[in-house]
């Protein structure tokens, strides 16, 4: 098998199963800035949609000045493209991590993408909870913490779909990353595939991205559908 490639697709073969951005390395680098900002970004995110909702028209919490706030914050950095924003924080993510190259300085600007687009998604998600499942619970002398659980509990199958969605997003953001010197599969595609003119180097780290993509989006179709059943 590894004459074979070496002979067929010679370039392919180069970039080897070992060492810096070998196509192992490259796969973990995928995964790594993924997870990771997935983590921060998301946990950050379902905050924000959380307070969204709470001080929003007959929340909880409902303050108008909060949530007008909090509604502009997270419409601006929603607006803001990843490869802009990659530029904008540039000099806090040196601050962050003490670098602007490598994996480590990609999670500031990928978590900064996902937070306010997983925000919305979580907004979006709370806000279609049955309003009575709310009201029953405040007029059983439930605290603003006791709503909060029960909103994470009525809309859980839901924030795992719209989680899904959000790591593909990201997977993409991590590809664009990479471009620019992050690493990744991304940093592969471009920098040994499109730039050298290797088209089967390009269609590999393609179709490895696509397999990522296909595990993500069927573990958490998997998920939903559990969830909605129990």
């Amino acid at each position: 098998m590894e004459n074979w490639i070496l002979e067929h697709y010679p370039d392919i073969y180069r970039i080897g199963m070992t060492g810096p951005n070998s196509w192992p390395d490259a796969i973990v680098a995928t995964l790594y800035m993924t997870s990771i900002s997935f983590i921060i970004g998301g946990l950050l995110g379902l905050v924000m949609g959380l307070f969204l909702v709470l001080t929003g028209s007959r929340g909880v919490l409902e303050n108008k000045t909060v949530f007008w706030v909090l509604d502009k914050i997270t419409s601006v950095f929603r607006a803001i493209p990843f490869i802009i924003l990659l530029a904008l924080l540039k000099s806090f993510t040196y601050f962050i991590v003490g670098t602007n190259l490598g994996m480590s300085a990609a999670l500031v600007p990928l978590s900064a993408a996902t937070f306010p687009f997983f925000a919305r998604q979580v907004q979006v998600v709370l806000s279609e909870i049955d309003s009575g499942v709310i009201e029953a619970a405040q007029a059983s002398g439930a605290t603003p913490w006791d709503i909060i659980k029960v909103y994470l509990s009525e809309g859980l199958p839901e924030l795992i779909r719209v989680s899904t969605v959000t790591l593909i997003s990201l997977v993409g953001e991590t590809a664009m990353a990479g471009a620019i010197g992050a690493g990744g599969l991304g940093y592969i595609a471009i920098y040994y595939g499109y730039n050298r003119s290797n088209f089967d180097v390009t269609v590999l780290a393609t179709l490895l991205l696509l397999i990522l993509i296909f595990i993500i989006q069927f573990a958490g179709d998997f998920l939903t559908r559990r969830l909605r059943h129990k």
